[in-house]
């Protein structure tokens, strides 16, 4: 409010995360707001919190009627907005994207710092690169079913090949510069990971914005911050 240079009495109104979400924060949180909109005598509002993901991302782009892909690490939704209200086309049927990075990046021992699922991008970015031989596209399951996609199972298959006898947690240089070795390593699976994961993420999308006609696609959410899943060029006229 210092920065905006405005004062609780230039508000109308006090809003807060109504839900979805765990019970203790919204529960915090809503105590706090009740308490500033009796105290300063402003309407209390609730907001639900994936409308509210897109709504600020439509305000600050300007789309007017975009497909929304809603990733983060509780919700993996495709959406449009038709009769008044948001409709799911499409979403994870088992666990949501960021979950999944984020699950992962505990596996491989990833810091949380700043985000356990920007850490695998970081590595998938950079850890090919170096002079060593460029990244390898590891297969991992491919689960998209009409609308929705399955992640508990390229999760699995992820966490399984880190017992695999090709992996090197810590290969040597040695290992990195002869591209004739049947190896792998942690930035191999969080590139393959997240290759596989958005490329699934970006199929259903797709066949989203065919279905409705739209040409604007509105990325929101935690996971939407990582700019690997804005990259693929099959989507047109992209909002991030």
């Amino acid at each position: 409010m210092e920065q905006a240079q405005i004062k609780m009495q230039d508000l109308d109104c006090i809003c807060y995360t109504k839900g979805p979400g765990m019970g203790a924060p919204l529960q915090s949180v809503a105590v706090v707001a009740r308490t500033l909109s009796l105290l300063y005598k402003k309407p209390l509002v609730g907001v639900n919190h994936c409308v509210g993901h897109i709504e600020m991302g439509r305000q600050i782009t300007g789309a007017s009627n975009p497909i929304v892909l809603y990733v983060s690490g509780g919700n993996t939704q495709v959406i449009a907005y038709s009769q008044q209200r948001y409709r799911i086309f499409g979403e994870t049927l088992d666990i949501a994207v960021g979950n999944c990075l984020d699950r992962f990046a505990r596996v491989i021992g990833l810091s949380n710092d700043p985000s356990p699922g920007y850490n695998i991008e970081l590595m998938a970015r950079n850890g090919g690169k170096g002079g060593h031989r460029p990244l390898r596209l590891v297969s991992l399951p491919y689960a998209t079913k009409g609308m929705d996609v399955n992640l508990s199972g390229i999760l699995t298959a992820a966490e399984t090949l880190t017992q695999d006898p090709r992996f090197r947690a810590n290969p040597t240089e040695e290992e990195l510069c002869d591209n004739s070795l049947d190896i792998f390593t942690p930035a191999d699976l969080c590139y393959s990971l997240q290759e596989t994961v958005f490329a699934m993420l970006v199929e259903i999308t797709e066949r989203a914005m065919a279905h409705v006609g739209s040409k604007e696609v509105l990325i929101v959410g935690g996971v939407g911050c990582e700019c690997e899943v804005s990259r693929y060029p099959p989507i047109d006229d992209g909002i991030i």
